[in-house]
């Protein structure tokens, strides 16, 4: 079974862009919580750092 793939995804990077790529602290994003609500495309995600320093990224 073939799965055609789209001819563009909106959220995708460019090519040229790839080096470009912005890189955020984690501790910038959770100011000192351990989980924080992402809202996107309408849908809020729940991100949260386990106890042993890893992320998880729930619907």
């Amino acid at each position: 079974m073939m799965v055609e793939k789209p001819d563009t995804f909106k959220h995708a990077p460019l090519p040229r862009e790839a080096a470009e790529i912005r890189t955020i602290e984690s501790a910038d994003i959770f100011r000192g919580a351990n989980e924080i609500m992402i809202r996107h495309d309408g849908v809020v995600y729940r991100m949260k750092i386990t106890r042993q320093g890893k992320l998880i990224l729930n619907k």
